[in-house]
């Protein structure tokens, strides 16, 4: 049946003057990294694995809609592209075999960059990259790796990402797309491209094009956490813009302005989205609520975040999800037995936890009360496990992973295990081969929490605080939800050993109909009905992007 309504809506809309419009003059989405290959280094965490499912989904839906991102070398798990790029995928844009290449002022030069593509089944990535011999080695550094710790590149990064992919898609591509969706901040230096077109084509100044350009773009914010908010000197960003400023003839403080943010007096990448933003959403209803009390000038739609369900689902047929989640069990338990040498029984109940390593987090909650762990995990009659993973990298310090590695080295031993490297091949392995996901941030501080969706797809029960989309469903027969107090730890072991360390062992000794089974039949249906790309993006076409294309239900920022 949802199959089926699915085909109905894009059948609809397809044959929607709409659907021709924006054929003609796409959406363009920009986000600072994508998850479309594990060869391919251009994401990070959430960001980057939720654009490359909606890639994936708009290619199944056939939507019109481009995409914008940048061709990093290095990533933040230590995978470089080789000398065999065509492997990842993606091919250099050529003319007569000479790669084609457009410039941008960044401070007082012009930096060249080349682009990449990458192609699924008509959905097109666009990866900018200026690692080319017209540039300076330093200029050729901008798109060496992703997410630098140095603050000058990264704001060369986002110039690059905005005003580059603005200018790749009009002056290359042809392109005039009628949306423009930031997926998250990094992007939003586009919106000065448009406001230099605005005022050429309608001959008024910048603030009005200001106003012109802003209707055209929709911005997603996925963070509140403040590390996830970009802020710049304003010195860094008046010097990196000074020559682009001079190119639009618009004074630089002019441009400055519209980024600086009131509570830290310095260039926020956030403010600046939400000032050329027509439309602005948060992923999940939660992060709703905490964004108004963060940003109370700027109202918010909420388009809770899905999951590309083909990419992820190692079940396909619910009827034999136990036989299969077996299988899955066996081929991560095989992964964790040749690259940490520990060898665990299939039988074992087995927690999991995977994801980026920041504090908020928290991590360490379920083991934090070390001697109750290890009674509980060490009972020979009911006994479980956990695997840990993270992205590590050797050019990034990770105190958080360092902290957790020594932790189970010193405390757990062989009853935790922590993968290093965390990316998508990993990941599949855990959220397919686990029993139990743990997903423990502080309430509030985690946007959606996708990966507990992926999760749960698979049959593995989610044991969660209630943050992000748990906020929005009932886990009752399908997964546990925490109170995120102090006592969070003890929380996590009590439900553990009263709930479902029973029913996990009740469920082996008569897998038939028990009520583990349904809890994973249960889980599995919660999120194929309710958190698929395909809904995210239905909403997003009928609340941002057709209202934005007819200039409806616009929001006014201050």
């Amino acid at each position: 049946m949802e199959t089926e309504n699915n085909s109905s809506w894009v059948a609809q809309f397809k044959a929607s003057s709409d659907y021709l419009t924006l054929k003609e003059k796409p959406i363009a989405y920009f986000s600072a990294e994508y998850a479309l290959s594990p060869l391919l280094p251009t994401y990070a965490g959430g960001l980057g694995i939720l654009a490359g499912d909606i890639v994936k989904e708009a290619s199944a839906s056939q939507l019109p809609i481009v995409f914008v991102g940048l061709f990093y070398k290095k990533g933040q798990n230590d995978i470089v592209i080789n000398s065999d790029i065509k492997n990842s995928g993606v091919e250099l844009i050529t003319n007569n075999s000479v790669p084609v290449t457009i410039s941008i002022p960044i401070s007082n030069r012009h930096v060249f960059f080349q682009v990449w593509l990458w192609n699924e089944n008509g959905a097109s990535v666009y990866l900018l990259d200026t690692d080319v011999p017209q540039n300076s080695l330093e200029d050729r550094l901008i798109t060496s790796q992703l997410y630098v710790e140095n603050h000058e590149l990264r704001l060369k990064q986002e110039i690059l990402l905005g005003i580059g992919g603005f200018r790749f898609l009009r002056h290359l591509l042809g392109l005039h797309p009628s949306v423009y969706h930031l997926n998250e901040g990094h992007s939003a230096f586009l919106a000065l491209e448009l406001v230099h077109h605005e005022m050429i084509h309608q001959k008024v100044d910048f603030a009005t094009a200001s106003e012109f350009a802003s209707r055209h773009i929709l911005f997603t914010n996925h963070t509140l956490v403040p590390a996830g908010q970009e802020i710049f000197m304003i010195e860094s960003v008046s010097e990196a813009l000074a020559g682009y400023a001079k190119e639009i003839e618009v004074p630089i403080r002019d441009i400055v302005n519209m980024g600086i943010s009131d509570e830290t007096k310095l260039f926020s990448m956030t403010t600046f989205s939400f000032r050329f933003s027509a439309i602005a959403n948060s992923v999940s209803r939660i992060h709703n609520e905490k964004a108004a009390l963060l940003w109370p000038k700027n109202k918010m739609d909420n388009i809770t975040n899905g999951i590309y369900i083909p990419r992820w689902d190692k079940v396909l047929d619910k009827e034999n999800i136990w036989t299969k989640h077996q299988e899955n069990k066996r081929k991560l338990l095989e992964y964790i037995k040749k690259n940490t040498g520990v060898v665990w029984s299939e039988d074992t109940l087995l927690f999991g936890w995977g994801r980026r390593l920041v504090p908020y987090k928290q991590p360490l909650a379920f083991v934090q009360e070390v001697e109750r762990f290890l009674s509980l995990a060490k009972d020979s009659n009911r006994p479980f496990r956990i695997v840990f993973s993270g992205p590590t990298s050797e050019n990034i310090t990770n105190e958080l992973a360092i902290i957790l590695k020594t932790y189970i080295n010193e405390k757990l031993g062989d009853v935790a295990v922590f993968l290093p490297h965390f990316n998508i091949e990993i990941a599949s392995l855990m959220i397919a081969g686990c029993d139990v996901w743990l997903n423990t941030p502080i309430v509030g501080r985690e946007a959606c929490g996708t990966s507990t969706m992926k999760a749960a797809l698979n049959g593995v029960l989610p044991l969660s605080t209630k943050d992000g989309w748990i906020a929005e469903v009932d886990l009752r027969e399908c997964g546990w939800v925490v109170n995120n107090s102090e006592n969070l730890s003890v929380e996590l072991l009590d439900i553990t050993e009263k709930q479902i360390v029973p029913l996990y062992y009740e469920h082996l000794s008569n897998p038939e109909g028990s009520t583990w089974l349904s809890y994973m039949r249960n889980a599995r249906s919660l999120i194929e009905k309710q958190f698929s790309t395909f809904r995210v993006l239905k909403e997003y076409t009928d609340k941002c992007y057709i209202p934005i294309l007819h200039k409806k239900h616009i929001h006014k920022y201050q």
